[in-house]
């Protein structure tokens, strides 16, 4: 004898073996042995096959009329047997009845299940939504086939151009655009990316990481609501027989920091490190606030950045020369001879700036040797320099002493061996770029004098009042490493930690409150510490363990990461189109870390860090020889012409090259995008759609 049976949602077939009172053992027509419940035997037969009898019924299901089923079946509770003698005949074959079952276990939409062959009607109402749906499924459908025939013939159908960053980083998958990408794909077996780019979905290479980056970072775009900036109210003090200047980028105009030097001549000198103060007028929560908090950083890129707070804000607090400007001022004493420091006082107050010197200009005419003779003479030193040359050039000696300080802390000295690339996007003007701009790259060495007056002095302000923090019980953010050891890396906390690579007992980040959201931050919990000493732990707005600064930390966190990455991207970006216009075919390079079947190398006078094949030395100097630039992937290789040098036998030149590859360097490659073509089904549906 024979069985029909329901077995996990599907109708089997096979040979009784033998039958007990609840249940019987079935060979199917695999070999395959199970045990069913007799409840779940819906037919008893002895010929045809199983096989046979269920081939003949799906075949016959196929053509049976839901509509006029629905029709025929009774309002009741009923069997498929009694509806197959309604729809066939009177007596029903074994294959009419299966057939009917088979259809009615397959229309949900019609017929809903009572139990085990038992069905009742769906109501009519059920039944058109239902139909509509499916029509609207087939409807979608036939959009997905048009649309991927579109994609597989070199055309991008305009909805899914509309959601190519969505469709690519952020699906949904059962949206029809995704799933068109998805079946063209499959069709002409090309990677997501390179379909959509052949048909012509990405308009250039550059828009196409801008756009994905605001996508994913400023989705309602850059643009600031109306506010307006609110007047320091306190009335400040002018700083007495202070005259400040700031050291910046001519394309700076968030200007945060000036020094000053007083008292040279009298034994005592007092440096003043003086911050813009956006914290006397801005409240946490505050409207502006808000904004800034969302931002969290302003984003820097070659020719363009998004500031992190609005032009008309940072004007109100930047410090502009020509004016006294409020201050969250640093005062350092130190002995003039031997440089011994005598003591540190904040104030909050006004100071008069008067200048803004700018790297780009001055880094040629103030140089180690105008700094420490005063006899040299250097051509075309424009007058704010001159008249600043003894403030300028006893910072020079303060900072290279405190350089050297903090590397007898660190154990070993700073590395300064590559320099600063400055990118230049030639008649851009600080607009938006549109990736086709000439593109002009220049260098400017770390650790040049400007460069290591002003980050002295930042390292001194940040160290200084983190620690002045620490001591009160303020909470900050602060930023610590452990030590120098491999694979110790610096991270944030609310501690005053010591900082390993910079050599200080703590450093909070306080010197860019128009800049870095961190410092604004810092920068409130500074001033209450200013404002009320010892007490400032009951008046600073973030208390210690708030929830709200482990919140804040967090979010910068993984937004300053985001902002550093897509600057280096498209930093990249740049120098790689740098390549394309010069007509740049071959780089000499060092060999900086070891890949599987190759090596990694750093570009000498480029910032181009990319693979060559081949194991190579570390250290290595090579000639290399370009492949093809990807703009999407921001991906070149390399093919080693000939070494430069001979090979590397001295331990100390195997040592020194194994510190360079310690550092981390980004090699852009393959997007990792979120398409994902072995999905049989994109996603499960709830309902026809």
């Amino acid at each position: 004898m024979f069985v029909l049976f329901e077995e996990a949602g599907k109708y089997l077939g096979g040979r009784v073996l033998s039958e007990a009172e609840s249940s019987a053992q079935v060979e199917l027509d695999t070999g395959k042995r199970v045990k069913v419940k007799s409840a779940n035997i819906v037919l008893r037969f002895e010929k045809p096959s199983p096989a046979d009898l269920i081939a003949e019924a799906r075949t016959l299901a196929a053509t049976l009329d839901l509509d006029l089923a629905w029709e025929f079946a009774t309002d009741g509770e009923f069997g498929f047997a009694e509806l197959a003698a309604d729809y066939f005949s009177d007596k029903p074959s074994l294959a009419q009845q299966a057939a009917a079952l088979f259809a009615l276990f397959e229309a949900p939409h019609y017929f809903r299940r009572a139990g085990k062959g038992r069905f009742k009607k769906a109501p009519a109402e059920i039944v058109q939504q239902a139909l509509a749906a499916i029509e609207k499924k087939k409807a979608v459908q036939a959009q997905i086939t048009e649309w991927a025939s579109q994609l597989a013939e070199g055309v991008c159908p305009a909805p899914v151009r509309e959601q190519l960053y969505k469709i690519l980083f952020r699906p949904d998958k059962n949206a029809p655009e995704y799933k068109a990408v998805v079946d063209a794909s499959r069709a002409t077996q090309r990677a997501p990316l390179d379909l959509l780019e052949r048909a012509g979905a990405i308009d250039s290479p550059y828009q196409f990481h801008w756009r994905r980056f605001l996508f994913e970072n400023f989705p309602k775009g850059t643009g600031f609501p109306a506010l307006a900036a609110p007047a320091i109210v306190d009335d400040l003090p002018v700083a007495s027989d202070v005259q400040a200047f700031s050291i910046d980028d001519s394309q700076t105009t968030e200007i945060d920091d000036a020094l000053s030097v007083q008292g040279l001549g009298t034994g005592t000198v007092t440096v003043g490190i003086h911050i813009a103060a956006p914290a006397l007028a801005l409240t946490p929560g505050g409207a502006i606030d808000t904004v800034a908090r969302a931002r969290m950083s302003t984003v820097y890129m070659p020719g363009y950045k998004i500031t992190m707070l609005p032009d008309e804000v940072v004007n109100t607090y930047t410090l502009l020369e020509g004016g006294d400007r409020p201050a969250v001022s640093l005062y350092a004493r130190f002995d003039e001879a031997t440089l011994e420091p005598q003591g540190t006082e904040t104030k909050l107050e006004r100071v008069p700036i008067v200048a803004n010197l700018r790297h780009d200009q001055l880094d040629a005419v103030v140089t180690q040797p105008w700094l420490e003779d005063a006899a040299f003479q250097s051509d075309n030193t424009p007058d704010a320099a001159a008249q600043l040359r003894a403030p300028l050039s006893f910072l020079f000696r303060l900072a290279k002493q405190l350089k050297a300080q903090r590397e007898v802390v660190r154990g070993k000295p700073e590395n300064f061996n590559r320099p600063d690339y400055n990118f230049r996007l030639v008649g851009n003007d600080g607009n938006e770029p549109v990736g086709n701009e000439q593109v002009q790259i220049s260098t400017r060495q770390r650790g040049a004098p400007l460069d290591l007056i002003v980050s002295e002095a930042m390292i001194l302000a940040n160290s200084t009042w983190g620690s002045w923090l620490g001591e009160l019980g303020v909470p900050g953010l602060y930023r610590s490493q452990a030590s120098l050891a491999p694979g110790i890396k610096v991270r944030m906390g609310t501690r005053a930690l010591p900082h390993a690579g910079l050599g200080v007992k703590s450093y909070a980040w306080s010197t860019s409150p128009l800049r870095r959201y961190t410092d604004l931050v810092n920068q409130w919990q500074i001033i209450a510490a200013a404002r009320h000493g010892k007490t400032a732990a009951l008046a600073a707005p973030f208390k210690p363990k708030d929830a709200d600064l482990f919140s804040i930390l967090s979010g910068f966190d993984a937004a300053y990461a985001t902002y550093n990455a897509y600057q280096g991207g498209m930093e990249r970006f740049w120098t790689l189109k740098y390549l394309q216009q010069q007509g740049i075919t071959e780089l000499e390079a060092t060999v900086i870390k070891d890949l599987p079947n190759g090596a990694l190398v750093r570009a000498e006078t480029l910032p181009l860090v990319f693979p060559v094949a081949g194991q190579q030395e570390r250290g290595a100097r090579l000639r290399v020889k370009l492949g093809e630039v990807d703009e999407i992937a921001l991906d070149v290789t390399g093919t080693v012409l000939e070494r430069l040098d001979t090979p590397k036998t001295d331990a100390a030149d195997a040592a020194g090259a194994e510190e360079e590859s310690d550092e981390d360097d980004v090699v852009a490659g393959p997007i990792a995008i979120a398409v994902d073509l072995t999905d049989t089904e994109a996603a499960p549906e709830n309902t026809p759609a």
